[in-house]
């Protein structure tokens, strides 16, 4: 593989949005940083499985509820056909009301009014012809080395006090300083997951608390902080997808002298954006024996045309 082009060389092509790598896999491409998942660095990853453990990274569907933003909640109804067997049907099934892959449809950039290479909106059908459904990735299958920064492990370690259900931002120099406390060295292609604590946090909330959690406008969570310096050491870093267990992966709710960093790392990269990730077991064990990195899987929904999807993934140790 060639060697990619810095943050500070981007776009890839002049004349594109600044920041973009638009066509840095080919023009039609609906892939984006999965790209960099070659079978090379998947057989590296699949190494990694030594103890056998699994640790799925699905919340439960349910959860939260009620759910946040305004979305769906999931109605499941379990048929009797005959004696002894059921089918079941989901009704108001939002695929990001619990943990989800934000697909490549899910945020344009509001400044060039496109998503991910110079597809317009209304391209975004789930008809034939549709662009950068999630299907896409279905198809592919993402799978490769995980990372776990344990931030909020390292951050009550270090006697630094903030709560996961308000606004706090997570710099680049402390998830380098828990990637070094952790031994932990990037690699092209790595999927990063970040544990900011906000899904213990949540646990901890009384029924009442979570009635108006879901009520409260704007919502608040804890996530990387909005800026350049995040964006570059994203990009630089050459990750095949970022995942954490937090609202939005990054501080919540933007602040607008920054932006949304979802409009650069969705749609002028094709990245890979997870949330709500269920992480509590998984850093249990990578605490107990210091083993940050694991064989990762994820098999987003086959849906045409989908926007997201839950993640379906799996840690392996």
């Amino acid at each position: 593989m060639d060697p990619l082009p810095s943050f500070d060389q981007l776009p890839f092509r002049p004349g594109n949005p600044p920041n973009s790598a638009w066509g840095l896999w080919g023009d039609e491409d609906e892939v984006g940083t999965l790209n960099l998942l070659t079978p090379e660095r998947v057989r590296e990853a699949a190494r990694l499985v030594r103890s056998g453990k699994v640790f799925p990274l699905n919340w439960n569907l349910e959860l939260p509820d009620p759910p946040l933003f305004g979305r769906e909640t999931l109605q499941h109804t379990i048929k009797n056909k005959r004696p002894f067997v059921n089918d079941d049907v989901y009704n108001n099934f939002n695929t990001q009301s619990s943990s989800q892959w934000d697909g490549l449809t899910h945020y344009g950039n509001n400044s060039h009014h496109s998503f991910y290479n110079h597809v317009r909106q209304d391209q975004i059908t789930g008809k034939p012809g549709t662009r950068n459904g999630i299907q896409v990735w279905a198809q592919r299958g993402i799978a490769g080395r995980g990372i776990l920064l344990d931030y909020r492990r390292w951050a009550m370690a270090e006697g630094r006090s903030y709560s996961p259900g308000e606004r706090h931002e997570i710099t680049v120099q402390e998830l380098q300083a828990v990637a070094a406390a952790q031994n932990v060295q990037f690699q092209p292609g790595d999927i990063l997951v970040v544990r900011s604590g906000w899904i213990e946090w949540y646990l901890e909330r009384s029924s009442t608390e979570r009635e108006e959690l879901a009520r409260r406008t704007p919502h608040q969570a804890t996530g990387l902080a909005q800026s350049t310096e995040s964006l570059r050491f994203l990009w630089d870093n050459h990750f095949a997808a970022v995942a954490g267990d937090t609202l939005a992966f990054e501080a919540y709710p933007p602040q607008s002298e920054n932006g949304f960093m979802h409009e650069t790392i969705l749609a002028l990269w094709g990245m890979p954006i997870g949330e709500m990730f269920f992480l509590e077991k998984l850093a249990e064990d990578c605490a107990a024996d210091g083993i940050y990195e694991f064989f990762l899987t994820a098999a987003p929904l086959n849906k045409f045309g989908g926007v997201a999807s839950p993640p379906n993934t799996l840690a392996i140790k």
